[in-house]
């Protein structure tokens, strides 16, 4: 294995190298981007930093008039947060679990994904942190569920926990104040795990509905589409009922979900697929509507062509184009909601965690990042609001960001950093 990654890491760089020459000079960003020609790969660009993490008193790079400390560490790869309404803080930690690699490049992405400890062995469990004395720092930590299959999103409605994990959501019964869940749960929905693992949910405003991404299974179906049958979508739960369906279709891994406020529109962070180039196409972030096709895996961007893909013109013809283009590979994972007055200097918008590219020449992402919003709709160019994650030649990570959240305080922002085994904090300096 370690001769693996050895020479993934030395095939992979010569192969960043020679692409990086002929990479876009600016991202795809924004409304109405320039995505360049597809340029099928072949071999496809493997570029990982090394998992370094944060060093005693260094931290990120905050935006003008922000500061950021640690409000939770010693944590084992944090991907989630969910903020319950007494102030308590949960976080999911959990991470791939590899699978039986069928190809050459199936074994050099694993080994590319090691080195940065994005696959492993997965703590499958989910912590509570509670800062009693508010001073911006948990002192008190509990484990909250324990001996979950790759825990990721949560949601609370009234006296009812619910848990995504790769395989489903499972309910607990839960009170106000409880430092840990009592009994197994109990499953709801069964979701294929594996491939794009990740489960995130979120609460219909209302409480009466939950809506969980569950990504695909592979890049563009590349194992045959009966196997992704019921992934690539955001699904449904009716929470009374306790009945589910796919609510939107076609989103190849669909991560980090938030409600806007005016318009009430559901939105969503999406990875794109591999293997067309450096900004082809890129990561977006659109509105999610009922029954909405996006285009995975038989187009991109609205009706543009992956020619590597079998076609289906009736789906093609259907495809909704995205809101807003986040840049290639990005890997924008965390996404909510930030209301003007949370951070000084930052309006209304998104705020979305960039886990970080790892497949394209120059690297990609690895910040944080505010998209402002008006009238219900992005407004202009996003704006970092943490950066530093990496180090200047990009061979080194101190960190990625994963999971965003409103802090307790309603003053601050919290995400999760999976590298540095962090959840950090940012408020006004």
């Amino acid at each position: 294995m370690e001769f693996m990654a050895k020479a993934t890491a030395l095939v992979g760089g010569t192969v960043a190298l020679m692409r990086r020459m002929g990479s876009p000079k600016h991202q795809a960003m924004g409304s109405a981007p320039e995505i360049p020609e597809a340029k099928s790969q072949g071999i496809m660009t493997l570029k990982m930093p090394v998992a370094h993490g944060w060093a005693h008193g260094h931290v990120p790079t905050c935006a003008p008039g922000l500061k950021v400390n640690a409000f939770a560490s010693g944590l084992d790869h944090p991907r989630w947060i969910e903020v319950l309404p007494n102030g308590d803080v949960l976080v999911a930690e959990s991470k791939e679990q590899p699978s039986a690699p069928r190809t050459l490049m199936d074994h050099a992405a694993q080994a590319t994904m090691r080195r940065v400890k994005a696959i492993g062995i997965s703590a499958n469990r989910v912590t509570l942190w509670r800062d009693a004395d508010g001073d911006g720092a948990a002192e008190m930590r509990e484990v909250f569920v324990e001996g979950q299959n790759q825990p990721f999103g949560m949601a609370l409605i009234g006296e009812k926990f619910y848990l995504g994990n790769t395989d489903g959501i499972v309910v607990f019964d839960y009170k106000s104040g409880d430092t840990s869940l009592t009994g197994p749960g109990r499953k709801l929905v069964d979701f294929k795990p594996g491939g794009h693992w990740t489960r995130s949910l979120i609460t219909s405003p209302d409480g009466t509905k939950i809506y969980a991404g569950v990504g695909s299974l592979s890049n563009i179906g590349d194992q045959g589409m009966e196997v992704e049958e019921g992934r690539a979508a955001i699904w449904e739960l009716d929470v009374e009922a306790e009945t589910a369906r796919i609510f939107a279709s076609g989103l190849r891994n669909a991560v980090g979900t938030a409600w806007e406020p005016s318009t009430g529109a559901l939105w969503t962070v999406v990875n794109e697929r591999d293997g067309l180039g450096d900004e082809t196409p890129p990561d977006y972030l659109t509105t999610v509507v009922d029954g909405g096709f996006y285009g995975w895996p038989y187009c991109y961007w609205g009706d543009t062509v992956d020619d590597r893909v079998p076609q289906d013109p009736e789906l093609v013809a259907r495809a909704i184009k995205p809101d807003y283009a986040l840049g290639g590979h990005t890997a924008s994972l965390g996404l909510c909601w930030m209301p003007e007055g949370t951070l000084p200097g930052f309006g209304d918008g998104m705020v979305i965690g960039q886990h970080g590219s790892w497949n394209r020449s120059k690297l990609s992402g690895y910040k944080l990042i505010f998209v402002p919003f008006a009238n219900g709709a992005p407004s202009g160019p996003p704006r970092d609001i943490l950066s530093g994650f990496l180090s200047e030649d990009e061979k080194l990570a101190y960190g990625r960001p994963v999971g965003v959240a409103i802090g307790p305080d309603g003053k601050s922002l919290l995400m999760a950093d999976d590298v540095g085994d962090v959840i950090w904090r940012v408020t006004g300096a």
